[in-house]
């Protein structure tokens, strides 16, 4: 399993460096999922499946599919229209897809050489988890989810008003 999680980690290091180089943020995000696929399947190789389950679920799952479709809503125009058009070449798919192809593998070998194995130290359930965040630190995560909203108010309250129809037509900000 070591050999395993070294790969995952390879993985992962290779997606990361290629969020930081890419040049286009639909290409960063399609990365940085990859990355944070691969760190799930660490999580996985390093006996911690529930926190495997939930680095897929929330962070390669919900919080990726939010930051896609918000790049995807920014509609930037026809130049970069035809500029992700010449893009779309093989060229330019063959490492991300060797990446997923070897996370793919490395997958399915952890999934059928660990069949029914648990892991050495012992499954941590969401009910352990639970347990361990809210009795000694109910005021820290109540906390952080006040901050969190105070976030998001000052977000709305500083965000420009919405253009009207009007402004929109004759081209004003």
């Amino acid at each position: 399993m070591t050999a395993l999680c070294d790969s995952a980690c390879v993985i992962a290091l290779v997606a990361a460096a290629m969020v930081v180089l890419s040049r286009h943020a639909m290409h960063a995000l399609l990365n940085l999922i990859v990355m944070l696929l691969a760190l799930a399947l660490a999580f996985f190789a390093l006996g911690a499946p529930f926190a495997a389950a939930l680095q897929v679920m929330i962070y390669a799952g919900a919080i990726m599919v939010l930051f896609v479709f918000v790049v995807m809503m920014l509609n930037l125009g026809p130049s970069d229209v035809r500029r992700e058009g010449r893009w779309i070449g093989l060229r330019m798919w063959v490492v991300p897809v060797a990446l997923t192809a070897a996370l793919l593998v490395l997958s399915l070998f952890a999934l059928t050489t660990t069949w029914g194995q648990g892991p050495r130290a012992g499954v941590v359930g969401p009910k352990e988890v639970g347990l361990a965040l809210f009795r000694p630190y109910l005021l820290a995560v109540e906390i952080v989810s006040l901050v969190l909203v105070a976030g998001l108010a000052a977000a709305f309250h500083l965000a420009p008003p919405p253009r009207t129809q009007q402004e929109e037509e004759s081209g004003d900000a």
